[in-house]
């Protein structure tokens, strides 16, 4: 995959970070705070990289629309782990059950944050957007 890869969410650094500060051991809100450093990494690459998200262009009509820009959930994370060799199958699917456990016990988003109604109104309306033009 080329550097530049508009869909590209895992560069080496994010995957260098990963392999140093991830542990078993480690907490929910650990996990959480490392998926913040992944994903506050993804975006300074991507910004000084200048790399764009993909235009999408509706066949019917030419309507044109950017995709957001790519995020690191936690889910995303926990399962690079395996992807990357860090944690063995079996692990990894602890892990992720124990994340959607614990996720829906503390009513978070794929972030891990509580979803506030500004970010799920934003989210939202891009979503009806595209998706309600795409759809047709």
């Amino acid at each position: 995959m080329p550097a530049g890869d508009p869909q590209r969410t895992w560069f080496p650094q994010m995957i260098a970070l990963l392999r140093s500060d991830w542990h078993a051991e480690m907490s929910m809100p650990m996990l959480i705070d490392l998926r913040d450093k992944l994903d506050d990494m993804l975006h300074k690459i991507r910004k000084c990289k200048n790399i764009q998200t993909p235009i999408f262009t509706c066949l019917e009509c030419g309507y044109t629309a950017q995709s957001p820009e790519p995020r690191v959930s936690v889910r995303a994370m926990i399962l690079a782990l395996g992807r990357f060799g860090m944690a063995p199958k079996e692990q990894v699917r602890a892990l992720e059950k124990e994340w959607t456990k614990y996720r829906q016990q503390h009513q978070l988003d794929i972030e891990g944050k509580e979803p506030s109604s500004s970010q799920e109104s934003r989210a939202t309306t891009l979503a009806e957007r595209v998706e309600g033009h795409f759809g047709h």
